[in-house]
């Protein structure tokens, strides 16, 4: 396994039906949504500026916005939503929460507002 394949073959088959398509666009086809995918996935992993995506994964402008543009039409979420409720049909998730009722104060100078009063 290479360093740059971060998704296995049976991980990519239970998302790609859920990444949308170019067809009947009037823009250029997509760029392949596996190798960006696991562009954005491999940014996320190493922590590394978008500039510094390695060239196998193709330009980092073109998976800053695929990332982008999934971010805002949903498909994150929709992909999120189906891996989630395939776990929970497998028993895999547990839905134990956990609720903190610790109280962070702020001081009264750490707001950068000014403070207007009447009068």
């Amino acid at each position: 396994m290479s360093r740059e394949r971060v998704l296995t073959d049976a991980q990519w088959e239970r998302i790609a039906l859920l990444m949308p398509s170019s067809v009947g666009q009037k823009s250029r086809p997509f760029r392949d949504h596996r190798q960006v995918v696991e562009g954005i996935i491999y940014r996320f992993r190493t922590g590394i500026a978008w500039r510094d995506l390695p060239v196998s994964f193709g330009p980092w402008q073109t998976i800053w916005k695929r990332h982008k543009r999934f971010s805002l039409d949903g498909t994150w979420d929709r992909i999120h939503a189906r891996l989630v409720a395939e776990a929970d049909a497998a028993g895999e998730v547990e839905w134990d929460v956990s609720v903190d009722s610790t109280i962070n104060r702020a001081h009264q100078h750490a707001t950068s507002l000014a403070r207007h009063t009447e009068g």
